[in-house]
This record gives structure tokens, sequence and C-alpha cells, in this order.
């Protein structure tokens, strides 16, 4: 009972940090070689395959959503953090509404 609960959502959430991956790769690690390339396909190959498996027990506006929530709130964050890409404040706040609204997405139901 609690795998079928709960899997569904691991998966979501794996596929969503895989999505910041292959998103990122895509940007900065594209240019580095056959080796990054094949791993940003991979990441991306494996992204979209958990959200797939997902998708059979999630509604799909919700998967979705949490999927390229985390991907955008991911790519965003790490771009501030290690690409210098701005942090101004009206820029964080509604990075912080796309993570409310992730967060908050589950606990509407079915």
């Amino acid at each position: 009972m609690i795998q079928n609960t709960l899997g569904p959502w691991v998966m979501i959430v794996s596929a969503g940090l895989l999505e910041v991956a292959w998103a990122l790769g895509f940007k900065y690690a594209w240019d580095k070689g056959l080796g990054w390339r094949a791993g940003c396909i991979a990441a991306l190959g494996v992204s979209m395959w958990l959200l797939v498996g997902a998708l059979k027990h999630l509604p799909a506006g919700t998967a979705y959503a949490v999927w390229t929530g985390i991907g955008a709130v991911g790519v965003a964050i790490l771009g501030i953090v290690f690409f210098a890409e701005s942090a101004q404040p009206l820029r964080l706040f509604f990075i912080a509404l796309i993570v409310t609204g992730v967060v908050g997405l589950p606990f509407a139901g079915r």
C-alpha cells in the first residue's frame, strides 16, 4: 500500500531532478564532448521514462506541473548559485510561487 502511494511521487521527484540535470547539461556541458552529450540524453530519457511511469498513477496535470516545476526551480536556483544568474528579489518571489504551487498540488486531491 505504501509503495502504491509513495512510488509515483518518488518517480516524479526523481524525474524532475533529472530534468534539472539534462536542462543544465544542454546549456553548459553540451560542448564538452560526447560523454557529456550522452549523459544529457540519458538523463532526458530516464526523466521521461519516470514521468510516464508516474502518470499511470497520478493525475496528468499534477504530475506534469510537479515535473516541470521541479525542473524550472532547480535550474533557476542552480543558475543563481553556480552561474551568476540574476537573484533579484522579484525573480526569487516568482520562483517561490512555483515552489508553493508544486508543494500544494499533491494536497489538492484527485
